[in-house]
């Protein structure tokens, strides 16, 4: 059947499976707004939007005087963007799919686009093509490819017109967002869209439905697209492909629709900022938390980094990836393909958190207890219930907890000064 331009029949589409079984992927936020790395990457809205003092010292006390932001760009080099290292490490930290933005909010584009004259990573700054290389390199480690793109642009003046008119004219749209998503599409067939910038207006001056209906109808990428809900004031957590609702969105129970939590390893800010401490930055614990804790209600897990002007993601963040990837190597076989169990978590602790496939259960557990006792109340196990520790050999003996669920002994650990890593998980076999 083909998708009518409307939301009922739009919402109708079956989400791609791949998407679901995913569960890990890395955002990157990569732009002009890296040049001046300070604050985030809203970056030119703070300093000639708003005209906040901080951002007009930092750029008086660093810049010529009557620097503009478009000086910016030339700046922004990539010097050293090495796409298949990036994609490594990416398929390293156990990400099955990445997210890049191809246009922020600032209207620069990663790519070659034909509306977006000098104002693009081709014909200024790095002089290549960073949403084709990185896809490129992606795809030969078997990693699905998403982009971000804006729907709205700050500064641009057929949006500013637009907006004037209360937004019953649509130049900006007809002559630079949309010719843009078709262009990202048919160029590079992408896995996935990830929307935004979608606030001010609503999706009937975006032409969201038109564009979502050719999509998914006609497009190279049709039957394996997915897309996220921000198309136009009011979309976010009602229309589209996947929700994200809000950035570092966390439902305190089973949502019912497929969802995805996005998060920034730098708590501050998603793009690089060149001061950021490490105090500011997610540590290995809060990391898997999350994960956790998304993936048990059914949701994906989308982190966020954001590299330097060169293209360098710098080494506390290579470093947190790969702390993620091992924990994943242990562990993943809870996590990947999963689906939520009848109970999310121990009503009596939020540190144990549950997920499921098929007649396998998974209680992954985020502190280690004390007498090494842990102690479930959710699962009923019967006399056949076999338990592992994922990545320790052999099977852990369990007993009838008195009143219900079970006492499962856990492997010796050393005594240590610091706390074992963080979250394990026990594979329960004949549960109910």
């Amino acid at each position: 059947p083909r998708y009518r331009p409307d939301w009922a029949s739009l919402d109708a589409r079956p989400l791609p499976a791949w998407f679901d079984r995913a569960k890990v992927g890395v955002f990157v936020h990569w732009g002009v707004f890296s040049v001046p790395a300070w604050g985030s990457e809203w970056f030119w809205w703070h300093w000639q939007g708003l005209h906040d003092a901080a951002c007009e010292r930092f750029v008086r006390r660093r810049f010529p005087p009557g620097t503009t932001y478009a000086e910016f760009a030339p700046l922004f080099t990539a010097h050293d963007f090495q796409p298949r290292q990036w994609a490594q490490l990416f398929q390293r930290a156990g990400a099955r799919y990445v997210v890049l933005t191809t246009k922020h909010h600032e209207g620069f584009t990663n790519w070659g686009s034909p509306v977006s004259w000098n104002w693009n990573s081709v014909d200024t700054g790095p002089h290549r093509d960073l949403v084709g290389e990185l896809g490129e390199a992606l795809r030969e480690s078997n990693l699905h490819y998403g982009l971000y793109h804006s729907l709205m642009e700050w500064f641009n003046p057929l949006y500013l017109a637009d907006k004037q008119s209360d937004f019953k004219t649509q130049n900006f749209v007809l002559k630079k967002t949309m010719p843009e998503l078709y262009d990202l599409v048919l160029k590079y067939k992408p896995d996935l869209i990830w929307s935004d910038g979608d606030w001010e207006a609503p999706d009937s001056y975006w032409n969201s439905t038109s564009f979502l209906a050719w999509l998914y109808n006609d497009s190279p990428v049709k039957d394996t697209v997915v897309v996220n809900d921000r198309w136009g004031r009011g979309c976010s957590c009602r229309h589209g492909g996947f929700y994200n609702c809000a950035d570092k969105y966390r439902p305190g129970t089973l949502p019912e629709h497929k969802w995805e939590m996005c998060s920034s390893l730098d708590r501050l800010s998603w793009g690089y900022r060149s001061n950021m401490s490490l105090a500011e930055v997610m540590d290995e614990m809060s990391m898997i938390e999350e994960l956790v804790q998304t993936v048990s209600l059914g949701g994906n897990y989308l982190l966020n980094v954001g590299p330097t002007k060169e293209g360098v993601i710098v080494p506390i963040f290579q470093e947190r990836l790969l702390a993620l990837g091992r924990w994943l190597d242990t562990n993943g076989e809870a996590i990947y393909e999963s689906q939520p169990w009848r109970v999310q978590m121990e009503n009596t602790t939020d540190t144990v958190w549950y997920t499921s496939k098929g007649p396998l259960v998974f209680a992954i557990f985020l502190l280690w207890p004390r007498d090494s006792v842990l102690c479930l109340s959710s699962p009923i196990p019967s006399p056949g219930t076999q338990v592992t520790l994922l990545g320790f050999a052999g099977t852990l003996k369990w007993q009838n907890q008195p009143g219900k669920g079970m006492l499962i002994t856990l492997p010796y650990m050393l005594p240590s000064p610091l706390p074992p890593q963080s979250g394990w998980a026990v594979k329960l076999e004949g549960v109910k």
